[in-house]
């Protein structure tokens, strides 16, 4: 089953960005650039809002997930 993890290895902050990514399987930078425009677009707020909770609701990988590049 795939799971939504937090970023270890592709993260510039927390690893949210980088762990969509690697949910979806696209580039973390495509990623970035959507999730800027919308903060943008939503005079910044939601999008900052929504990163702060999603940091704190997904989880970090497991570690044996972790050291095995996973």
């Amino acid at each position: 089953m795939k799971r939504l993890y937090l970023s270890e290895t592709d993260k510039k902050w927390a690893g949210v960005c980088g762990g969509i990514a690697e949910y979806f399987a696209v580039d973390p930078t495509l990623v970035r650039l959507i999730w800027v425009v919308l903060t943008i677009f939503s005079v910044g707020f939601g999008g900052i809002i929504a990163y702060l909770i999603a940091m704190a609701v997904i989880p970090k990988p497991p570690i044996h997930q972790q050291r095995e590049g996973i």
